[in-house]
């Protein structure tokens, strides 16, 4: 697919790429958000209203893109966020986001989704992984899975608490979308008129939730994750000695609540606004974050980025460290391998050009 990469120039272009590739079911569970996607339409405007300040005559004929995690090097300062069942967007979608990572040394975030076992995915990325949680049921596939990662090598946890249940996105019930995948007329029709993605689906086989193979443990998407209390996250924090990143973090009195709870970073985000219609835009959190919490504090941001500039403006706006999501799917859905990699070098010289028009040559503080 070397040829429909250079077709990619900015992340809208690979989303209408995928667009064409992806049966509609596949593409609508990826883009799709809550209710009437109002939240993710407000968290874009806020994005798009930012702007930055343009600066004249500086030398900024050498940029530096390096950022720094958990006192750890990384070569950009995005990452790759945690998404359930990236195989979707193409075979092997998780190990291509895992050899990028190791490419670059940034963090690819493993979902408890994903669809490539934890321990194959951190090999794979050399390290650079960190393993995203969800708390489910009574918790004990859970701590079964902090287990898992412990011993896999995971250093760093992301545990996400923005879905207690999971919201509705119309679009996907629309498609009759279910996990695990079931097949009916509907989808074979759709699957029938993408034959692309269909036979290479058919050829990797049937999309599966690697990490909840497991002995005496079935996953249900749908099974309630309203049980985790402040006591699931203290009985996690002694459980877990590596960095604790809470992530699905919307509101300043509970960030500060996690920081007290001994919480090593948050994130700030609305789950690419796939949960609460009705959330704030996360971007325009991040002010009141970063003055609540203090100049020292970890703060990281997902939710609506789409180029360089958007990176630019988060950290800004007082993030830390920033992650992509969907846009990197599509990148895959659109041209495979090599369009992961020409999104990510579309992404890193928006940035690059966006720091020397506005006098940069390093990035901004990051306290991480």
């Amino acid at each position: 697919m070397t040829r429909a990469a250079a077709h990619i120039h900015s992340a809208s272009d690979a989303r209408r790429l995928a667009k064409k590739r992806l049966p509609w079911m596949i593409f609508d569970y990826i883009d799709g958000a809550a209710g009437e996607e109002t939240g993710a339409m407000r968290n874009r405007a806020a994005m798009d209203a930012a702007t930055l300040r343009p600066r004249i005559l500086h030398n900024v004929s050498e940029r530096a893109l390096g950022a720094s995690l958990f006192r750890q090097p990384a070569q950009r300062p995005f990452g790759i966020a945690p998404m359930g069942m990236c195989n979707l967007s193409g075979p092997g979608a998780d190990l291509m986001l895992a050899r990028l990572a190791a490419k670059y040394q940034v963090p690819h975030g493993v979902s408890t989704v994903a669809s490539t076992p934890m321990e194959k995915i951190i090999e794979v990325a050399d390290g650079h992984a960190w393993f995203q949680l969800y708390f489910s049921g009574d918790g004990t596939g859970t701590f079964k899975l902090v287990e898992r990662a412990k011993a896999a090598g995971y250093e760093t946890l992301v545990l996400t608490v923005d879905v207690p249940e999971v919201g509705r996105r119309p679009r996907e019930l629309r498609h009759g979308f279910k996990m695990p995948f079931r097949i009916g007329p509907k989808q074979f029709i759709d699957f029938a008129l993408h034959p692309h993605w269909s036979l290479s689906a058919l050829f990797a086989g049937k999309p599966q939730m690697a990490n909840f193979e497991m002995e005496g443990y079935a996953f249900d998407r749908t099974e309630s994750r309203a049980r985790a209390d402040w006591d699931t996250l203290k009985r996690l924090r002694d459980a877990w000695r590596g960095n604790l990143v809470v992530k699905g973090v919307l509101d300043v009195e509970d960030a500060l609540a996690l920081q007290t709870a001994g919480v090593d970073a948050v994130q700030v985000s609305s789950h690419g606004a796939r949960q609460l219609e009705s959330a704030p835009s996360p971007f325009s959190l991040l002010p009141a974050m970063r003055a609540a919490l203090g100049p020292d504090y970890p703060i990281f941001f997902d939710s609506g980025l789409r180029s360089g500039e958007d990176v630019l403006k988060a950290l800004h706006a007082g993030a830390d460290y920033v992650f992509f999501g969907r846009i990197l799917q599509f990148a895959i859905a659109a041209a495979g391998e090599a369009g992961l990699e020409r999104l990510w070098d579309v992404l890193s010289d928006e940035l690059s050009i966006a720091m020397a028009q506005t006098g940069l040559t390093q990035l901004p503080p990051q306290r991480v």
